[in-house]
């Protein structure tokens, strides 16, 4: 599974730097808007001490962690929806990932240029989800027409997906995220949009603490989102961050390990095994017969794979069982 997280932003608020910080790539960060015209792509790794220790336990020759790929974004400007700036380069780019990290100034000081004048991050905020909205409603407006002409018919799917197309524009036409409504993400049609409200949002707030109002942070949880206050002058642990981007998309790692390699495999929280065992390899969703399973701790406590056996803490699971986060697996295919 491929997990992309858009770095967006007005120019000049610290998103290239950013990404620097993430992926410790040498990119073009200069002082005045679209010094990023191209997304940069970084791989980062998920920072997890559970593929280190196995690894060690099982003397593997290799250790795979689970990764996030990074895409820094070029600044995004008022009426970047009608293609001001490099705006709909700028959109397409933020189409193509999972998840945005929106990256908002808060440090004051005159500096660095800020494209709007001044410093006020509830502003800057509002102009990016406008934007994002503004586009999405334009996305919708022209699979409209279409829609109610099938609905017409007496398509009964295509009445579902008027109704759920319906409920996008009203909640788009509020400001409001469409990541909060599942129940209209769930339809095929509104899903294949790939719509840039229903990306949830991780807001890295630039500057020290102090700089960042408690209207601001209300507005954040207002949104239904999470945020991060880091100094983007400063040197910092910037694995926190890399960890968040990975819990908002609601994702979990299981383990395989043996003397080859240790690797981190990423799904979707509630997996069940077979779609699981199908993220190493597709033929084992197929041929699916059932999973060997034990937690991580128990396993690094056991000391092997055959004490875990002989201790009798080796689960048996078949189709029904639900992946958890640090399960540790070898799965048997026909």
């Amino acid at each position: 599974m491929k997990l992309s997280i858009g770095i967006v932003g007005l120019p000049n608020v610290g998103k290239s730097t950013l990404f620097k910080a993430i992926t410790h790539i040498e990119i073009n960060i200069a002082n005045y808007p679209f010094a990023t015209i191209d997304p940069n792509v970084g791989i980062v790794p998920v920072p997890d001490e559970r593929v280190d220790k196995l690894a060690t336990m099982s003397k593997s020759a290799k250790k795979i962690p689970a990764v996030v790929e990074f895409y820094d974004i070029a600044g995004l400007v008022k009426g970047a929806n009608k293609g001001e700036g490099l705006g709909n380069q700028f959109l397409s780019h933020i189409r193509e990932t999972n998840a945005i990290i929106m990256v908002l100034r808060c440090f004051g000081g005159d500096e660095i240029i800020h494209v709007e004048n001044s410093v006020n991050p509830l502003r800057d905020l509002e102009i990016i989800n406008t934007e994002l909205a503004l586009k999405d409603l334009d996305t919708i407006e022209k699979v409209l027409k279409k829609v109610e002409g099938e609905a017409k018919t007496g398509d009964k799917q295509a009445r579902l997906d008027l109704a759920a197309l319906q409920d996008a524009k009203t909640i788009l036409e509020k400001g409001e995220p469409l990541w909060q409504h599942s129940h209209i993400l769930e339809n095929v049609r509104i899903s294949e949009l790939n719509l840039l409200m229903s990306k949830k949002q991780l807001y890295l707030l630039n500057g020290k603490q102090e700089d960042v109002s408690s209207t601001l942070i209300d507005k954040i949880k207002q949104l239904g989102a999470d945020y991060i206050v880091t100094d983007l002058s400063q040197p910092i642990d910037l694995s926190p961050l890399i960890r968040k981007a990975y819990e908002i998309l609601d994702l979990i790692s299981f383990f395989t390990t043996g003397e080859d390699e240790t690797r981190a495999w990423t799904i979707k929280r509630d997996t069940k095994a077979p779609q699981a065992a199908g993220a190493i390899h597709t033929d084992f969703e197929k041929k699916f017969i059932r999973a060997e399973v034990v937690n991580w701790q128990k396993l690094l406590e056991a000391g092997s794979w055959a004490q875990v056996k002989q201790k009798g803490w080796l689960r048996l699971e078949g189709k029904e069982y639900v992946f958890q986060d640090g399960d540790v697996t070898e799965i048997r295919h026909g």
